[in-house]
């Protein structure tokens, strides 16, 4: 998938590049912290400026969303790698990540917008929110080792916030040195763009920094690394979740109109009810100024606006779950505070994306009880919102009161809290059966594409959907290498029972399946799927009963763009980690992050993109893109970097 800005050939490339700027001259703004409360602490970023670095140091932080707090200065940072894509997608001009000042920036050492002699100006912060972690209530949690530097909105009129993750202590590190080890760097740095590539909302990465001579403790002694990342957003669930806890009702309205107003672009642009649940492509749901609907039954009262802000969170984080189902990605870590009110795959720890096709997998070796596996991550999710419709509770079970002024400064009335609660019960309720419908939508429509068909049809679930997983699941077939190679099998190839038993050993593992009928069985199996799929495909791409060959190359072609050939594997991030760690190679992170930029291609080595031949290594391209090593599947690690 193409970057929004990408070009073809050196001409336009240059052309394009004409419009962007260096990292000293894109436009910069600091919104987050001019309408929210800072500590009380550090009223103004003069006052933490003035004050030592490690005399900020962890601590409860009350009646604030924020600290004024500057990255920790390190010697002679080395730039390891930085993503093209990033760079076009923040108006960042190609060529600046080799100056001095670009560098500095993106290692902390260098304050944007900032007069160090005047004290004032643009200031960089860390968040404050609490969060439930692994279902239990965590307490104050916030930025502890990630600290925002500025905002900058984009030649397209995106505005994002630039962080760095690893940039020292702030007074949310708890027990923890506020600072990131390569290798988990290294993993957050490719996958943010992995997963841009492939379609998946996330926050993104611009830049990885090696810290020469700064070792961290974590099980061993590691190199540390500053990852500087973006996003439209870093609020999550978390925000809202420590202001409920602390019971400040101000804070939190203060806050969900902040969201509204300054992160969705205004209370307007909030979607209304789904007109009809059970079909939400052809509701209300890409409809924008939809009059307020009636909440029946005794809670009766009108939507109010803060309903539509919840349905409007919950709609993006069920787009994008149903997403990461379909690709087989996992977090791993899905707590509250690891949940974007954006919507966005945000904090990758023990993340990973599917190898043989095991439901009950999770690449988190500390969640003992399976918590975050995959086939649990919907509901994990709807979980987690569940929590955010507790914080917002009183606002949208207020209905039409809640700009009255008395309900605004007093809150609710003895008399009416039960009414409030059963309406926002209700309302949450409403608006998970939206979550369900929104979710099995789009993980319907990314399931129809990628097995090539165009048209979703009744039946489609059961006998192509969750007969090839359950399939995948008992011959311990690859996700992705399915998908891929399915994308290259010609119908013509499936017209006979043998054929399609015969073909089926492209899905197979070269040591062989799990099934109890052994290989013999295994084919079987795959082929009788594969004849589905063959009547689907005539269905849709041809007439019932036959296809040209025309129309199966446009099909094998279609399939091609949804399924990638590459996704970073945890054995390949474990190489490319080792590599670097071990053997100071540095060309290997291009390398990885070139795949993941440009993921459903069939080869890269020798060819052009945006106008640039790429060397590329094919021996090992074709290695990362094949079989996964038997000792490399299903790898799990810790949450510590």
């Amino acid at each position: 998938m193409a970057s929004q800005f990408s070009t073809n050939g050196a001409s336009s490339t240059a052309a394009a590049n004409s419009t962007f700027h260096s990292m000293n001259d894109i436009p910069k703004s600091w919104t987050f912290t001019s309408k929210l409360p800072p500590d009380s602490i550090f009223p103004t970023p003069a006052a933490s400026h003035k004050t030592p670095r490690d005399q900020i140091a962890p601590r409860q932080v009350r009646d604030a969303l924020f600290t004024w707090v500057r990255p920790q200065t390190f010697e002679n940072p080395k730039l390891l790698a930085v993503s093209p894509i990033a760079m076009r997608d923040l108006g960042i001009q190609s060529s600046d990540e080799k100056t001095e000042d670009f560098v500095n920036t993106v290692a902390g050492n260098k304050l944007q917008g900032w007069d160090e002699d005047k004290l004032e100006g643009g200031y960089p912060w860390a968040q404050c929110y609490g969060g439930f972690q692994f279902g239990q209530w965590a307490g104050q949690l916030g930025d502890g080792r990630a600290i925002s530097l500025f905002e900058t909105t984009n030649p397209r009129g995106t505005r994002y916030e630039l962080q760095l993750k690893g940039a020292g202590l702030t007074p949310y590190s708890r027990f923890a040195d506020g600072k990131a080890v390569l290798r988990s760097s290294i993993r957050e740095f490719v996958v943010s763009e992995a997963l841009n590539a492939l379609g998946i909302p996330t926050t993104r990465a611009l830049s990885l920094t090696l810290l020469p001579g700064v070792k961290v403790r974590r099980e061993t002694l590691e190199p540390g690394a500053i990852v500087a990342r973006f996003a439209q957003s870093w609020l999550r669930i978390g925000n809202f979740d420590i202001l409920r806890a602390r019971g400040d009702r101000d804070l939190i309205r203060k806050l969900a109109m902040y969201v509204a107003e300054d992160v969705f672009g205004g209370w307007d642009t909030l979607p209304g009810r789904l007109d009809d649940p059970d079909k939400p492509e052809e509701s209300a749901l890409p409809k924008r100024n939809i009059p307020v609907n009636t909440i029946e039954g005794p809670a009766e009262s009108a939507e109010n606006r803060f309903t539509r802000l919840y349905r409007e969170i919950v709609r993006r984080n069920a787009l994008t779950v149903a997403k990461w189902q379909a690709y087989g990605f996992m977090n791993g870590v899905l707590n509250t505070d690891n949940t974007s009110l954006f919507g966005l795959s945000i904090d990758f720890g023990p993340f990973a994306f599917m190898d043989n096709f095991d439901p009950s997998y999770t690449p988190n070796h500390d969640d003992y009880m399976l918590r975050y596996s995959y086939r649990n991550q919907p509901s994990i999710i709807w979980w987690n919102l569940v929590r955010l419709g507790e914080s917002l509770g009183e606002l949208i079970g207020a209905g039409s009161q809640v700009d009255d002024a008395t309900f605004v400064e007093d809150g609710v009335k003895e008399e009416e809290a039960n009414g409030i609660i059963e309406r926002a019960e209700k309302i949450i309720m409403q608006i998970g059966e939206e979550y369900k419908a929104v979710f099995l939508g789009e993980y319907k429509k990314l399931m129809t594409a990628r097995l090539g068909l165009k048209n979703y049809k009744d039946g489609d679930f059961e006998e192509l959907f969750s007969s090839i997983l359950d399939t995948m699941e008992a011959l311990e077939l690859d996700f992705h290498l399915f998908f891929r190679r399915l994308s290259s099998v010609r119908i013509s190839e499936l017209e006979t029972e043998k054929e399609r038993q015969d073909r089926a050993s492209v899905f197979f593992y070269s040591d062989g399946v799990t099934d109890i009928g052994g290989e013999a069985g295994g084919r079987k199996r795959v082929g009788e799927w594969l004849d589905k799929w063959r009547q689907r495909i005539l269905e849709d791409w041809g007439d019932g009963e036959t296809i040209s060959e025309e129309q199966d190359g446009e099909r094998m072609q279609a399939m091609k763009k949804v399924n990638p050939s590459f996704v970073p594997r945890g054995w390949i991030l474990d190489e490319i980690i080792k590599r670097v760690e071990k053997d100071d190679e540095r060309d290997v992170l291009d390398r990885v992050l070139h795949l993941a930029l440009h993921p459903f291609e069939e080869n890269w080595a020798g060819r052009t993109f945006d106008g640039k031949e790429y060397e590329g290594d094919k021996d090992e391209e074709t290695r990362w893109t094949s079989d996964v090593p038997k000792i490399g599947r299903a790898m799990q690690c810790s949450c510590s970097s």
